[in-house]
C-alpha cells in the first residue's frame, strides 16, 4: 500500500511536463541538482533555530529591551477564588449575564466585582510586553539577515532582473551553494515557527498565520523537489523585504518610541504594498502562471505550485487590509500605531465608580472581602 502510494506520489507525470522527469535531475558532469532527500537537513536546522532562539531571547533580547526602555505595567491580580477559577478554566473566560448572576450567588460577589475578577484573570493569561518584544526582536534579526543574505545571493543573477530567466533551461537548473543554504535556512526557520506556534504570542490572525506557515513550507519543499529554485528564491526575497521592518516597528512600539514606530511603519506599509500587491502578483505570479504554458503544456505540478502562490496572495490581501486599518491611526489625534492583530489588555477604568462604592460598603455578604487589591498601584 505504501509503495503504491509512494509510486503514485512521485509519478513524473504529476510534477514534470511531458518528456521530462527525475532522470533529468541526476548529478552528472560535475553538475549538482536539487534532490528531495536534501530537505531532511531542514529538520536539524529547525531544531537549532529553536535552541538559538531561546539563547537569543534570554540574552541579547533582554539587554536590547533594557537599552530601549521596555517597561511592564503593574497588573492587578485577580483574588484567589476556587469557584471563579474553576469556571474560568473549565466553562468560559467570558461569562454571560445569567451566568454572572449565578456566580454572584455562589460567591457573594457583586456583578461589578465578578466582571472585574474575570477581566483581571484574562489579563493574567495575556503575554506581557517583554515577551512580545523578545519575539519581535528574534524575528527582526532573522528577517533582516535573511533579506541581506538573499539579496547577496541573487544580486548577480539574471532572473532577478528578467523574470523569464527563471525558466531558462528548466528543469536542468544546476544548484549553487548559495541557493542550497538559502533554501535550507528559510525552510528550517519556518518549520521552527510552526513548532513554536503553541508558545508564541497568539494574535487575531492566528489561523491565517498557521495557513501561511504550512503553505510556505509546502511551497519551499515542492519548489525544491521539482527544481523551481529560481522562482523560489525570488519569492522568499520578496517576502523578506518587508517583514523585518514590521518587527522593528513592533519593537519600538513596545519600547514606547512612538515617532520611530510610526515612521518605520510607514516605510513598512509602502514596501509591503509594493512587494506583496504589485511585484508578487504582477511580476512573479504572472511569470509562474502565464509564461510557463507558452513553453510547456500545463501539468499537475504547475497547478499545485501556482495554487500555493494564490493562497499566499489571498493572505497578502488579508494583511494589507489590517495594515490600512492601522494606517488610519496616523490621522490627527492618533499618535501610535498598534498591531490590529493584538489582543488588547482590558482595564478597570470603567469600574472606578463602582469600585469606590464597594470600598464604602465594605465586605460583601457571606464573609467574602472585596476584590480591590489596594496594595497595588493602579496602572491598568
Amino acid at each position: 500500500m505504501l509503495s503504491r502510494l509512494s509510486e503514485w506520489f512521485w509519478n513524473e507525470r504529476l510534477w514534470f511536463p511531458e518528456g521530462l522527469g527525475w532522470a533529468d535531475l541526476e548529478d552528472r558532469d560535475g553538475l549538482t541538482y536539487a534532490k528531495a532527500s536534501d530537505l531532511w537537513v531542514s529538520l536539524p536546522i529547525a531544531l537549532a533555530f529553536l535552541i538559538i532562539r531561546q539563547i537569543f531571547e534570554r540574552t541579547v533580547a533582554i539587554q536590547l529591551a533594557a537599552a530601549l526602555g521596555v517597561k511592564e505595567k503593574v497588573r492587578l491580580q485577580a483574588a484567589h477564588n476556587p469557584t471563579l477559577e474553576s469556571y474560568f478554566r473549565i466553562t468560559s473566560k467570558n461569562p454571560k449575564q445569567g451566568e454572572i448572576e449565578s456566580l454572584g450567588k455562589k460567591t457573594g460577589y457583586s456583578e461589578s466585582q465578578i466582571h472585574r475578577w474575570f477581566r483581571r484573570r484574562r489579563n493574567e493569561e495575556r503575554p506581557n510586553k517583554l515577551k512580545k518584544f523578545k519575539e519581535a526582536s528574534w524575528r527582526f534579526t532573522f528577517y533582516l539577515l535573511a533579506f541581506i543574505a538573499g539579496l547577496a545571493a541573487l544580486i548577480d543573477k539574471p532572473w532577478l532582473y528578467k523574470m523569464k530567466e527563471m525558466w531558462a533551461g528548466f528543469p536542468m537548473l544546476t544548484l549553487l551553494p548559495s541557493q542550497y543554504w538559502y533554501y535550507m535556512i528559510e525552510l528550517g526557520f519556518y518549520m521552527s515557527l510552526l513548532f513554536s506556534v503553541a508558545s508564541d504570542v497568539k494574535r487575531k490572525d492566528f489561523k491565517e498565520q498557521i495557513v501561511h506557515h504550512v503553505a510556505t513550507i509546502l511551497l519551499i519543499s515542492f519548489s525544491w523537489c521539482v527544481n523551481y529554485i529560481r522562482a523560489g528564491t525570488l519569492i522568499m526575497l520578496v517576502h523578506d523585504a518587508s517583514d523585518y521592518l514590521l518587527e522593528s516597528a513592533k519593537m519600538f512600539n513596545y519600547a514606547g518610541w512612538r515617532k520611530a514606530c510610526n515612521y518605520i511603519f510607514i516605510v513598512f506599509a509602502v514596501i509591503f504594498i509594493i512587494t506583496r500587491l504589485v511585484i508578487f502578483p504582477f511580476w512573479i505570479l504572472h511569470c509562474t502562471w502565464v509564461y510557463p504554458v507558452t513553453v510547456y503544456p500545463p501539468f499537475f505540478g504547475y497547478y499545485f505550485f501556482n495554487g500555493l502562490l494564490f493562497v499566499l496572495q489571498c493572505l497578502h490581501i488579508f494583511w494589507a487590509v489590517l495594515i490600512l486599518r492601522m494606517a488610519i491611526k496616523f490621522l490627527p489625534g492618533n499618535n501610535i500605531v498598534e498591531d490590529e492583530r493584538s489582543d488588547r489588555e482590558e482595564t478597570d477604568t470603567e469600574d472606578d465608580e463602582e469600585e469606590q462604592e464597594d470600598r464604602k460598603n465594605g465586605p460583601v455578604q457571606n464573609g467574602h472581602s472585596p476584590l480591590n487589591n489596594n496594595h497595588h498601584r493602579k496602572t491598568e
